[in-house]
């Protein structure tokens, strides 16, 4: 059985600006020595797994922060039926390796933070409270049997995904199952600059002329190359054990991710809501970008748009490493204008299908 499924993903954004820098301009790479749009694999990531879609097909995301009072305030609250905040609150100190939590505590660092897993540790500490253990021999106890808890703590599925660094002693280091990359386009990129102004009406109103402000903003539009891989074996091993079926069923989830969700940035000015043109899912023994096809920039006849020579381009690239390798992979795509994908490669008729062939292990 293959353990890496291959996710590579063709989708044209109108004119838009979806990942900023700290100057508000449009984030870029270099990349065959002219310049790429770029979208990080952070904006991408945290656009999945803040949307809808990831909530309903996936569950509830961790909450990331380093404001620990903060977080017990919210946990307390989540778990207020079954645990007093008191106990609550040393959990979650105890996980960020603290004697308390002062209203100001803070983590040494961002990390995402899984109600589960404080619910666990509350669990852990009334069993130990059950065997007459004062506070300081519980924390010892809870410190020497953590191997257990550390492993039934880290299922919350995004950790499972993109890892976790340890802050602590009993915060679980995860090693990621997804890794992802940053998004550039196809083909050389100038942007535009729009100048805009905000009109003030009640300065309007009063016969005054002159904006309320004025600013610029960076945009250009493109067509982006997406890829991630996903391990098999390492989410199952993340999530305590999962059978294959249930890694499998995680990576058709994603698969509809990547396909449909675009970053915020902007999009109330630019409104870029654009599906994927090309989805293409490999199920392989190792992980293979095919970013390298468009190394080359992709260049265009005049009028004739970017999407179908980059299309032509993944495939083209795809062919040449697989049988120039002779990897041993089986691949699928659905192509959004219905174009014939190459010998070898399984043509799905919509997005669904897709989903639903990753689903039962590659199997038609």
């Amino acid at each position: 059985m293959h353990n890496f499924i291959n996710f590579h993903v063709l989708i044209t954004h109108s004119p838009s600006c979806l990942n900023r820098d700290d100057m508000n301009m449009q984030k870029s790479a270099t990349f065959g020595g002219v310049r790429r749009v770029r979208i990080s694999s952070q904006s991408l990531k945290r656009a999945i797994r803040t949307s809808d879609a990831y909530r309903t097909r996936l569950g509830e995301r961790s909450l990331r922060t380093r404001d620990l009072a903060r977080l017990a305030e919210r946990y307390t609250a989540a778990l207020a039926e079954h645990h007093p905040a008191a106990r609550v609150q040393q959990a979650i100190a105890w996980m960020a390796g603290k004697e308390g939590l002062a209203e100001d505590a803070e983590a040494s660092a961002v990390a995402p933070w899984a109600l589960a897993e404080v619910a666990r540790m509350c669990a852990a500490i009334v069993a130990g409270e059950a065997e007459g253990l004062d506070v300081k021999k519980l924390q010892k106890q809870i410190e020497k049997d953590a191997t257990g808890f550390r492993t039934a703590a880290a299922q919350t599925l995004d950790i499972a995904l993109s890892g976790r660094m340890s802050t602590s002693d009993l915060m679980t280091p995860v090693d990621g199952a997804l890794a992802v990359a940053h998004v550039i386009t196809t083909h050389a990129v100038d942007s535009d600059i729009d100048w805009f102004t905000a009109v003030d009406d009640l300065v309007s109103e009063a016969g005054e002329t002159g904006a309320g402000h004025l600013n610029t903003q960076e945009f250009s539009s493109g067509t982006f190359y997406r890829y991630a891989s996903l391990n098999l074996a390492q989410l199952q091993e993340n999530l305590g054990g999962a059978t294959r079926e249930r890694a499998l069923e995680i990576a058709g989830h994603l698969a509809f991710l990547f396909a449909t969700i675009v970053p915020e940035a902007k999009q109330q000015t630019f409104a870029a809501h654009n599906p994927a043109d090309t989805v293409l899912v490999s199920f392989s023994d190792l992980p293979v970008s095919l970013a390298n096809a468009f190394e080359a920039p992709v260049t265009t006849e005049r009028n004739s748009g970017f999407r179908k020579p980059s299309q032509s381009r993944l495939f083209e690239y795809w062919q040449q490493v697989h049988s120039g390798y002779g990897l041993d992979e089986n691949p699928a795509a659905y192509l959004l204008d219905g174009t014939k994908v190459p010998e070898g490669v399984h043509q799905k008729g919509s997005l669904a299908a897709l989903v639903e062939w990753i689903g039962r292990d590659g199997r038609d």
